[in-house]
């Protein structure tokens, strides 16, 4: 099979990448047929959905908020009373993935945008709040918090300053202006691209992972929001941090090939639950 230029990376365009990307199309194709027919238990799915969303996101940045926490948390949302850095987390996430939900449509994929985004998503956590909505100011590598309680970096990211404000720039750039690249690939490069930047101090993962909703949303894989992609990603949160630093460890001009079927195949296991 060939190799194809995305960007700054590479891709290898083989047999198990298009058979994924050929199976999602096919149940997308059919979504139109499914929700008329299962209209109501959608709705119940959505919920079940958006707390798996939520609790499984967060947790994979260290929370400890349990899927029942989470639920007691957003039905009872009462954000005078957000005292613990886990319900701050799990506020945000939730905000911005509901405003997601209704405005996907409006909102813009530029840096203002992004911004605007991490902004919500920080919104109630007090110890963000002198950089939300701001490029980084300081160096911050990808870490995962181990359960031993202690951390291990996975990569390195791009300096802060001028080489963040460029990346995001050229990345940015790169999704206006690209037509050829499919709509999935193009949504698991962008995210990967942009994990890989670590454009803002903190916040990175979890709004990494509600871009990848909103750009799918955008590109009109509507039955994603009955579905909890961040729970397979937890679920595989082993595999998701080796994947990252596999490809991470050829940067610059990496191939990204393992990345994008790892979360195609996420998306292709989780279309099985509408």
């Amino acid at each position: 099979m060939s190799k194809v230029t995305i960007h700054t990376t590479a891709l290898e365009l083989n047999w198990k990448l298009i058979s994924l990307i050929s199976d999602i199309d096919r149940f997308d194709a059919s979504w139109a047929a499914i929700e008329r027919r299962e209209g109501q238990s959608l709705k119940e799915l959505k919920s079940i959905a958006t707390v798996r969303s939520v609790g499984a996101s967060t947790r994979i940045e260290g929370s400890k908020l349990s899927d029942e926490e989470v639920d007691i948390l957003i039905k009872n949302m009462d954000i005078s009373k957000l005292e613990e850095r886990d319900e701050q987390e799990v506020a945000g996430y939730f905000d911005v993935l509901d405003l997601i939900d209704e405005s996907y449509e409006d909102i813009p994929v530029s840096e203002n945008g992004l911004k605007n985004l991490h902004n919500q998503l920080l919104k109630y956590s007090e110890k963000d709040q002198w950089h939300k909505g701001n490029y980084k100011q300081h160096t911050n590598a990808v870490e995962a918090s181990l359960p031993d309680g202690s951390t291990q970096i996975i990569f390195q990211t791009t300096s802060p300053g001028f080489p963040t404000e460029d990346a995001m720039r050229e990345l940015i750039d790169w999704y206006s202006t690209d037509i050829e690249t499919h709509v999935l690939v193009k949504a698991a490069f962008f995210c990967y691209e942009f994990v890989s930047i670590h454009p803002f101090q903190d916040g990175n993962g979890r709004l990494s992972r509600l871009l990848s909703t909103l750009l799918l949303r955008k590109y009109g894989y509507q039955w994603i929001r009955y579905v909890s992609f961040e729970h397979e990603i937890e679920s595989q949160k082993t595999e998701y941090y080796r994947v990252l630093r596999s490809c991470q460890s050829q940067r610059p001009g990496e191939d990204v090939s393992e990345w994008v079927i790892f979360l195609c195949h996420a998306l292709e296991i989780y279309k099985t639950h509408c």
